[in-house]
């Protein structure tokens, strides 16, 4: 938003305003920030900190990434990688050479265990060879880029007309090819995590392929992704920060004055919600795609024309959230880094949708495993769509229990590590403050120890699924939910512009350069 003349235009330079302190608005105030033309410069953040959906905790004993976790495509082509390594945030691994030519395709890692429902384990080799043809038809789907024309309207559509077709000529009896489209089915809900979306049926074909795959292997910050955006704050002078200032409504195409500054005018004016003014020049918003959806009508002054407010109505983003798991003791293998959960029921091709409340856990892609902590074992595990945002309404207590059931049942028939586990009682800590990004909801209400201990007993018998006994109880220290904020941001990559209708943004971590 900016002057249409030049009579705004002061003497003293342009006066710059930036709605939004994530990693969007941190890096337009980065690069504005000393430019002679504009002299005048703040970033208006609505919260107390810095960062937006990037934010790293200090829980279990060490750095949990609440937000954002990895550089994808680390290598020079991406400017998040850069301006990590600018800042020394990287370690020797993450900046060698090697770690940077490797050609990932963009796909996410294969798991280290893979456990079937029944509590089987899965051949590694089978999951390896699902993989191979799901990533071969995602790689294919680059085919129908800008096509005015595509055989089918979804990504979705595309792969199962193509699964289908493989089906046919799979050798083997009914009960193995169940188990293939099963594993199958696994990497249709890791995707629709990848692509922050419920279905890959919303997610359109034709710009599917837009999204450009960069070298490298997928990092973490071994200090925290926050590390990034405090260094990329402390780089500003120190007035051009001002938190807690939450903005009402954005007035443009006007002419407004300051008291301060008599007889000059400007085109713009932001106003918060505390009541307090800000006249600009210019306005760079970098607000959460979420916040624009819900406060369109009200945020801005004229409104926007049409065509940008359909637009941002259109865009479509879907729900990802993290749940973290402690344990006393690890019970998978101490070079495990991803365990996959697969339900031997489910299928690609069959559109079953039993309710949210019997089946939402189903919809969870497995777990990552944290690096170990000084005395804690942390699994990371993800969740994509309506299942996502039915967890949200469940407790803690009630997301705890059930997950508990889950990888027991998974796990019942493996003697991995089985006497490693704890029969402790269940101790759950209270979350402190709900994790909240403008756009989505506040995860389901704190629930203290007292109430833990209380709900403890009912681990030992069957509630959303039935109990499998193992060798061991229940194995949760604590277990916090963090949402990754529904409609959480346009893109969470620096510079990102707005994605074509039915196309997802991506929701659990950085990627770049972004799909546009």
């Amino acid at each position: 938003m900016e002057s249409r003349g030049g009579d705004a235009e002061a003497a003293g330079g342009r006066r710059v305003l930036v709605v939004g302190g994530g990693i969007a608005g941190l890096a337009a105030a980065q690069r504005l920030c000393g430019h002679p033309a504009c002299p005048h410069l703040r970033v208006l953040e609505a919260t107390a900190r810095a960062g937006g959906r990037i934010r790293s905790e200090r829980s279990f004993g060490g750095v949990v990434e609440v937000g954002a976790h990895w550089i994808h495509g680390p290598s020079q082509g991406n400017p998040v990688f850069q301006l990590a390594a600018e800042y020394g945030l990287l370690g020797e691994k993450e900046l060698s050479e090697e770690n940077q030519q490797v050609e990932t395709g963009g796909h996410p890692g294969l798991p280290s265990a893979c456990y079937a429902s029944s509590g089987a384990s899965v051949s590694l080799q089978l999951v390896a060879e699902m993989a191979s043809l799901f990533y071969r038809l995602i790689d294919r789907t680059r085919e129908f880029l800008h096509c005015m024309e595509t055989p089918v309207p979804s990504v979705g559509e595309y792969l199962k007309r193509e699964i289908r077709q493989h089906v046919a000529g799979w050798a083997g009896g009914e009960d193995a090819k169940k188990l293939k489209l099963a594993v199958l089915n696994t990497f249709f809900n890791v995707e629709c995590c990848v692509s922050g979306t419920h279905s890959m049926d919303l997610v359109a074909l034709a710009p599917f392929g837009e999204y450009s795959v960069l070298p490298g292997l997928d990092c973490t910050f071994p200090g925290g992704y926050q590390g990034l955006t405090d260094r990329m704050v402390a780089s500003l002078p120190e007035d051009v920060m001002v938190f807690n200032k939450p903005v009402k409504t954005i007035h443009w195409e006007g002419s407004f004055q300051e008291a301060a500054l008599p007889g000059e005018t400007f085109p713009v004016l932001v106003e918060c919600e505390d009541g307090s003014h800000f006249a600009a020049h210019h306005v760079i918003v970098t607000v959460p795609l979420g916040f624009l959806k819900e406060h369109l009508d009200t945020f801005f002054d004229p409104p926007l024309p049409t065509e940008k407010a359909e637009a941002i109505q259109k865009i479509g983003f879907g729900t990802n959230n993290k749940i973290f798991l402690e344990f006393q003791e690890p019970f998978w293998e101490p070079d495990c880094q991803i365990i996959q959960v697969v339900w031997e029921d489910s299928s690609p091709l069959e559109d079953a949708a039993p309710s949210l409340r019997d089946a939402w856990f189903k919809k969870l892609i497995g777990f990552f495993v944290l690096p170990a902590f000084e005395s804690a074992h942390v699994l990371c595990g993800f969740i994509a769509g309506l299942e996502s945002e039915f967890m949200e309404t469940l407790s803690d207590e009630e997301v705890l229990l059930c997950l508990t059931q889950v990888l027991r049942r998974v796990t019942a028939a493996d003697s991995v590590r089985g006497g490693s586990h704890t029969p402790d009682v269940l101790l759950h800590d209270a979350r402190g403050s709900a994790v909240r990004l403008e756009g989505g909801r506040p995860p389901a209400g704190s629930v203290g120890p007292a109430g833990a201990a209380a709900q403890a007993p009912a681990v030992a018998g069957p509630a959303a699924l039935p109990l499998c006994r193992g060798a061991w109880g229940p194995p949760f220290l604590r277990q916090r939910i963090c949402s990754l904020a529904r409609s959480g941001v346009v893109n969470d990559s620096p510079g990102a512009d707005h994605e074509v209708f039915l196309k997802q943004t991506q929701g659990t971590a950085l990627r770049a350069p972004p799909r546009t």
